[in-house]
């Protein structure tokens, strides 16, 4: 069975156990799923959790569920976009635990992310590629804009991984689960986290070249790098958060 919206279900509840688990989840939490698909790891939250809210696009998936854990009253069902739902409506904090169609990701991730200071972590079922962009260190060759954008507020893990055979329809890439530490503040103190932003998304446009040309727009470029001691022949994927950061204020004071 597959949704119309891409969603891949996964039955066993041996991986479905395994990822609340990971999730450390308590009965004074109240989580958020996305995505709950038929409800089995739903039914399973509940089990420890205060509250569960399941958001679900599909008004079909919704009504199947309805039927097979209308009884738990500690489940609220919800029919919405979850990348358009008012998560500031939940009262309190809340965790968020998600087996996230592959299609929405990181779209998803940034906009949960603008709920940092409710959202304490977040547990989430991953394309296994974007797993390693998202926890991908310097020197990885799949670190870079995501890596950094996650990493500025949160402190991600990949917990394990899930073969694409357990998920029914298979998907065509295997899974893995990333837990999230979430900050509701900045972990790396920077002047101005929008030029911050900018200087790091135009280094990655052009990661193949070195810092001094995939930054060669920037007219002090040259002298920026000389002020911070970072070698100009460098690429952008052996720089740290701390390297950029201490670069993008640089570019900003000349």
């Amino acid at each position: 069975m597959k949704r119309p919206l891409g969603q891949h279900f996964l039955f066993d509840r041996g991986i479905l156990k395994k990822i609340i688990d990971c999730s450390h989840v308590t009965p004074e939490d109240t989580v958020v799923e996305i995505g709950p698909g038929t409800g089995i790891m739903t039914g399973l939250l509940a089990e420890r959790a205060k509250k569960v809210i399941a958001i679900e696009i599909d008004r079909k998936l919704i009504a199947r569920m309805g039927e097979s854990i209308s009884a738990r009253p500690n489940i609220e069902l919800i029919t919405a976009d979850a990348l358009k739902f008012p998560y500031e409506t939940i009262k309190g904090k809340f965790k968020v635990v998600a087996n996230i169609p592959y299609y929405i990701t990181t779209p998803l991730i940034f906009k949960l992310l603008e709920f940092k200071a409710k959202i304490p972590s977040m547990t989430l079922l991953l394309q296994k590629e974007v797993a390693r962009r998202i926890t991908a260190l310097p020197g990885n060759k799949e670190y870079g804009v995501l890596s950094i954008s996650t990493q500025l507020y949160t402190k991600p893990s990949i917990k394990f991984l899930v073969s694409k055979g357990s998920f029914s329809p298979p998907p065509a890439v295997d899974s893995a689960v990333v837990h999230f530490e979430v900050s509701p503040r900045l972990l790396y103190r920077t002047a101005d986290e929008k030029i911050f932003r900018a200087v790091v998304k135009k280094a990655f446009s052009q990661r193949r070249k070195t810092i001094l040309n995939s930054l060669k727009s920037y007219k002090n470029i040259r002298e920026a790098l000389l002020e911070t001691d970072i070698d100009s022949r460098l690429r952008p994927e052996v720089l740290s958060i701390k390297d950029f950061i201490r670069l993008a204020e640089a570019l900003q004071l000349m």
